[in-house]
């Protein structure tokens, strides 16, 4: 397939547009546990001992 054949269009845009969209999840999913294990970090940094039952209001 030529680069610009036009027949490849929009699957590659779809394709692209699906990783992007996994790249975003992906990188929701990290900043959500690396922010869950700072909250448990600053709790032991306090001097607590009951840092497990803290969540992030879900």
């Amino acid at each position: 397939m030529r680069e610009d054949d036009p027949r490849g269009g929009p699957l590659r845009a779809v394709v692209g547009l699906g990783l992007i969209a996994l790249l975003i999840v992906g990188v929701l999913f990290v900043m959500q546990q690396l922010r869950h294990s700072a909250a448990i970090q600053d709790c032991m940094a306090s001097g607590r001992t009951n840092c497990a039952p803290i969540s992030s209001g879900r």
